[in-house]
Parts: C-alpha cells; structure tokens; sequence
C-alpha cells in the first residue's frame, strides 16, 4: 500500500522538478573550488588577538614558477582584513548584460565595524566597472572607501541579466536557504560532495548576512553574495601617536656645528649668511657639492630672520629591511626597533617673538626632495605672515647619513654640521640614489613606500612633541616656538603623509596638503611615475608586460604596459587586453598591502570621523588640474574619502597655461615655481593662502587670485575625476 502511494508522489516530484532543472540552464554566480567571488572571507582564519577577529590566508600558487606572487602572500597574509578599496571580482557561469550592473543591481552593504557595529546598514554603490569575456568575470570597485575593520556583503540580484536578457539564476552559494531554491549546498568542484566545515561556517554567516540586505534590494531578489571583513588601516599610527605622546623628550639640541675655533651653536642670521654648501653623500665613498637656494628667502625681502639646524632622537619603527613589523591590531602595539637622530631644520621670523614664541609651521618636502629644496620656497612667505618653517629630512632622502652643510658666514669662520641624510645604499652598487631607503627590501617588495611613510609620520609626531616640551633656539632660556599653535602643510609626498599626519597627530591646529594623492600605486600607474610600475612588473617571475618593448627607446625607458584599468565615472569597459587581468590584481594586491600607508585611509580621521577624544581639524586641500605627476584622481580620492570638497582649493592650470604658454603644462610644482617668471604669481599667491589659514589658526580661507578665474576657492563641482593632461 505504500509503495503504491509513493508511485504518484514520486512522479508528481518528478513533474515539479522540471522547471528547476531546466533553470539550472541559466547563468549563475561561480561559486567553487576553483572560481568565487572575492573578496571573501573564505579566504581568511579566525584570529581573535586582530580587532577584526581574522587573518587574510590566502592559499599560495607553485612558488617555483611563480616567485613574486608567493612573497607577496606571504606579506598579505599578516593582514587582519582585506583591502577598503577592493578590486571586487565576480565570475559568471556565462556571459551577461554588462548594461544591467548598476549601483542597484550590484552593490556592498555595511554590517558595521567588528568593534562597535558603527556603519551597519550603510549602502555603497559601484565604480570603474569592467566585463572580461574570456573569464566570463565582472570586476568593479566600491563607489567610496569602505570603513576599516567593518563586515561588507557583496550583492548581486536578478537585476542583473544574461546576454540574452534573462534573469540570473539564483548562485549555488545561497542554495538550500529558505525562499532560495532547492539545492543542498554542494559545491559542483566536489561532484556533490559537502562543503568542508570552514565552508559550512562561511555559508551560515553569509546567509545570515544576506537576510540583512533583503529589505535593500528594492524588489530584486538576492541571486548571489559575498562576505568579507576589511582590514585595520590606521591603528598602529594610531597607537605609536600615544606612545609618544606618553613620553617627555630631552629638548632638542642646537649645539651641533664646528669650525676651526671649535663648537658652535648652530642659528645663523640670514645677514650673515653668505652660502650654505651641501655636500651630498650620493655614494659609499662619494659626496657631490652644491649650494642652498639661499635667494629664495627674498621672495619677500628681510622677513627672515635667522636660520637654525638642530637635532632630536626619534623612536624608529622600521627593521634593517625598512619595514615595520605587523602587529595583533587589538591585542598588539607596534614595539621601536631603536631610535635615530634626526637634524632639523628652521627658518625664524625677524623682530621679537610674540609672547609664547613664533606660531610654526612644519613643512614636509616632495619625493626626491629634501628639507634643503621646497621648505625655502615657502619660509619667506610664510615668515611675512609671522610664522616660523620647520622642516626634517623624509626616510631615504638627502643622500646619506655622512653628508655635511658648510655655512659660509660674513662674519666668521665657516662652521660645518650634519646634513641629516636618511638614505643608505639599499641595492648595494654603490650608490645612494635619491630616495634610496624608502622602500621595503626584498621579499618584502609589495611594501613598497608604506612603512616609509608611516615612520615619517611618527618622525613628524615626535617633531610636533619636541615643540610641545620646548625648543630654546637662541639658549637664552625662553621658549621660541609656541607649542599651542603647530601647523602643517607639505607638498606632494609631503602632502601624502601630511596627510596621513593631519589623521593621527591631534595637536596640529591646522594643515594644508599640496597636490597630495593615494594610493602611491595609483600615483605610480596614473602619472609620471608609471615607469616604475613598468620596472616592478617586468622584474617579476613570471614577468607581467603585456606589450612590446617601445622601439628605438632606451632600456628602461622602454618598458610598457596596459592594465585596462577604467577610471572612475565612465561606462563600463569590456576588456579585450591580454594579460591585463593579471597586472590588475597585482596592483590591487599592492594597494591592500599598503593601505596603511595611504593618505586616503587616513583623510576621514581629519574631519569626518576624527580618532575618538581628537577634534575636527580645519584644513585645505590644493591641487591643479591636469597634474601629470599626482594625477587628479588621486588627489580626488582623498577629497571624496574625506568629505573635503567645500575644503578644496583647485588651481586651474589649463586657463593659466591658455593665457600663457610659458606656464608649465604640469602644474605639480605650482606652490613652489618662484623662480618662473611665468609661474611665480601663483606660486606666491597659494603660499599667501597657507599662510593667512595658519596666522588665523585655520579661520581664514582667501583666493589667491581674488575674482581672477585661475583659482577655484572651493572647487567648484562634479571633482574632476579625469587625468586632463594638457597634451
């Protein structure tokens, strides 16, 4: 009797089984072995000594063949979270309707940081969208920076169609949920087989975590997710920021010169400074001459008084391989590896101090520069409006530590002291190149700049701290800088980690980056710079280039490739480069490991989210359009991830260069081009705007050029998210 009655209902399930199996024609969402989403947090392990309570592991190729990938994994692999400016990839099952992936289509929706849950429901949309037919694989990344140490779901819904205009299958990733279908969740690399438990536990979060998005997707139903959690960006600046502040410095030293007559207090008046030499240490045995642009504190005649080189001791983060050692970002804090000297220096306003000393502003100098180039740009200006410019050497620049300044004075002898170099010969051919000691050694490449900059930070941080314990400059017992009104502003790099500073350090009143930008790798790509992305990918193993070498050009100069990488804003791209896809996720693997070391991760902590018990800064941002060097979009990165629009002054290059094309077409250097007749209007015009902003302790925003068209204060909407390179 029972077999009798299972008869039917065996055939009725039969019956009703068809359309489910013909829909298992559709395309889907990859979700196997071998091809899913990423990010993921299948891609990770429990941690609970992170604050995100996991650790990246990424699993590693044949490290035999391919060298790179494997040392970079090795690094990724410290991470407690993945990148808050992922390149998100989604494979297909089959060719789709790339017109239909939209922001409401496809999109990332905020569960809230691991901590505090801040954030939790907060809907991003997506940006720089890119279909690759070959992979059958959608790449896009979020609309904005996504927050630190906070869980995202990726979502894609039936809104999103096949290329024959059908809805999406529902991913067998979210098969056997309720109201999901009617699979058991296997995963079809297995043939059927369960998925292993770190797999069943991965998909109950992300069923948990789509049951939250639900009620966002507007009508469209859920056909596939992703679950990943985002690393902790700025803590360990953070938590070094504290240490220092814990500790009370021995004051900074001006006895540091000599000459013939003995040791001498190292402040010089600009009246009896005839030359200051610099004896660059370019090489182990090697020192090249040349002199300090002394005239450029005439730019306004007399307001420099005198001009001072002193030294402090700074905690130093860094190993010998010039990287810093990752720590648990919830039970660990960065430990000093040691200390170094640091030799400053500093331009004093002429006449009497105001009671509590000079209001200062420390300048931070550009790549390949140092505190002997852009800071003296700036000091005279900056001395007319009453401030004092305090500057030191970035880490691998200046040459080596063995370099030298000889004063050659009016009046008396010659009197020599330490240049202060920080770069060192990291390669070993003997040679210090100009910003050798930046960068992380190998295996450690993925690095890059990121821990050089952030040492820079805390070298900075100290600074501020030396000024608030008292600097003497003149050993007559009294304060010369006055320690509540520190001020920052830096050009290029120097607006990069100023801008990384203005994040962290809480006693800067106010600051204006120039012309900084983030991430360094899109610097790199974007701008100027890109023959060093050049140079990276064509010394991996395997190599990455994906075009021929430049014919007729010289090597290096010839290297070339083409990442088909979208900026943001457009349509979306089809791809149809070979190779393409693989240096893309190399440079986004690059930008994840250096988070921490870019600008744009630390721009929401200067206004929109400050570090708890820290205030909102007022700042300026300035940059120009069409800069070749820190392209436009990197410098709108930092605007965007900040909320700094009404905070942003744009100089209008192309309208300086239309009136006169004597103007440089890359206006990168437009603070300091005062030695361009063409340019120096401008330049003295942006520094006068520093300079008022600071005198009014972050009050008084002026345009430089008033109801003139070449500044736009604030920059007047949509940011220009172009490279509007002047051809």
């Amino acid at each position: 009797m029972f077999l009798l009655r299972a008869r039917p209902v065996a055939a009725m399930l039969a019956f009703v089984w068809i359309p489910v199996a013909a829909l298992a024609d559709g395309v889907s969402v990859r979700y196997d072995s071998a091809h899913s989403p990423f990010p993921s947090n299948r891609l990770t392990v429990l941690d609970f000594s992170n604050a995100t309570f996991r650790r990246v592991n990424l699993p590693k190729p044949d490290c035999a063949v391919r060298v790179n990938d494997c040392a970079d994994i090795d690094v990724i692999n410290t991470l407690d979270g993945f990148s808050t400016q992922p390149r998100i990839t989604i494979p297909f099952t089959g060719d789709i309707d790339v017109s239909t992936v939209t922001s409401d289509t496809v999109y990332l929706y905020n569960l809230g940081d691991t901590l505090t849950l801040r954030g939790f429901g907060q809907k991003v949309g997506i940006n720089q969208v890119l279909w690759d037919p070959a992979s059958k694989t959608l790449v896009f990344e979020p609309d904005e920076l996504l927050a630190e140490r906070s869980r995202y779901v990726v979502v894609v819904t039936n809104g999103v169609r096949d290329a024959s205009g059908k809805k999406l299958k529902i991913s067998d990733s979210l098969q056997g949920w309720p109201g999901q279908g009617h699979g058991k969740g296997k995963d079809k690399a297995t043939r059927g087989a369960p998925f292993q438990q770190g797999d069943l536990d991965y998909q109950r979060e992300l069923r948990d975590a789509t049951n939250a998005v639900r009620s966002r997707s507007r009508g469209l139903n859920v056909v596939a997710a992703s679950l990943f959690t985002t690393q902790t960006t700025t803590g360990d600046l953070v938590n070094v920021m504290r240490q220092i502040k814990a500790k009370n410095p021995a004051p900074a030293s001006f006895e540091i010169g000599a000459s013939a007559a003995g040791g001498v207090r190292t402040v010089f008046p600009v009246s009896d400074i005839q030359a200051i030499q610099f004896n660059r240490q370019t090489g182990v045995q090697a020192f090249t001459p040349s002199f300090l642009p002394t005239p450029a504190l005439d730019v306004v005649s007399g307001a420099v008084g005198r001009v001072a080189y002193g030294k402090f001791s700074s905690p130093n983060y860094q190993t010998a391989a010039r990287y810093i050692p990752p720590t648990p970002s919830l039970t660990g804090r960065p430990s000093p590896q040691g200390s170094h000297e640091l030799v400053f220096q500093l331009f004093l306003p002429s006449g009497t101090a105001p009671n509590g000393g000079w209001p200062v502003a420390i300048f931070g100098h550009g790549f390949t520069d140092s505190m002997y180039g852009a800071p003296w740009t700036v000091a005279s200006v900056f001395a007319s409006r009453g401030l004092a410019t305090l500057s030191i050497n970035v880490v691998g620049h200046a040459g080596g530590p063995l370099g030298t300044l000889n004063v050659i004075r009016n009046s008396g002898l010659p009197v020599s002291l330490p240049a202060g170099g920080r770069g060192f010969d990291q390669n070993g051919d003997g040679n210090i190149e100009s910003t050798e000691g930046v960068n992380a050694a190998a295996p450690f490449d993925i690095i890059g700049s990121r821990d050089g900059l952030r040492q820079t930070v805390i070298d900075l941080v100290q600074t501020v701290r030396q000024v608030e314990v008292g600097m003497d400059v003149d050993g007559d017992g009294q304060t010369d800088l006055n320690p509540r009104r520190i001020y920052y502003a830096g050009q290029s790099f120097g607006g990069i980690y100023g801008t990384m500073l203005l994040g962290v350090e809480p006693n800067i009143q106010a600051g204006v980056p120039n012309v900084p930008g983030g991430s360094i790798t899109e610097v790199a790509r974007l701008g100027g710079f890109r023959l060093l992305t050049a140079g990276a990918l064509a010394s991996r193993q395997p190599q990455l280039l994906n075009l021929p070498p430049l014919p007729g050009v010289p090597f290096p100069f010839n290297l070339v490739f083409n990442e088909n990488m979208p900026l943001r804003d457009l349509p979306p791209v089809t791809n149809d480069v070979p190779g393409a896809l693989a240096i893309a996720e190399v440079l986004d693997r690059t930008e994840w490991v250096q988070q921490s070391g870019n600008p744009v991760s630390y721009a929401p902590l200067i206004r929109k989210q400050p570090v708890h018990g820290h205030r909102a800064k007022p700042v300026i941002i300035q940059f120009a359009k069409g800069d070749t060097t820190v392209p436009n979009p990197t410098s709108t990165a930092i605007v965007r991830a900040g909320e700094l629009q009404d905070r942003t002054t744009y100089f209008r290059n192309d309208l300086a260069y239309a009136a006169n094309n004597a103007v440089s077409k890359n206006p990168h250097t437009f603070l300091t081009n005062i030695g361009s007749a063409a340019g120096q209007a401008y330049a003295v015009g942006a520094q006068i705007q520093m300079a008022e902003f600071f005198a009014s302790n972050g009050a008084l925003v002026i345009d430089p050029d008033g109801p003139g068209p070449f500044f736009e204060v604030p920059i007047v909407p949509p940011l220009p998210e172009g490279l509007n390179f002047i051809p």
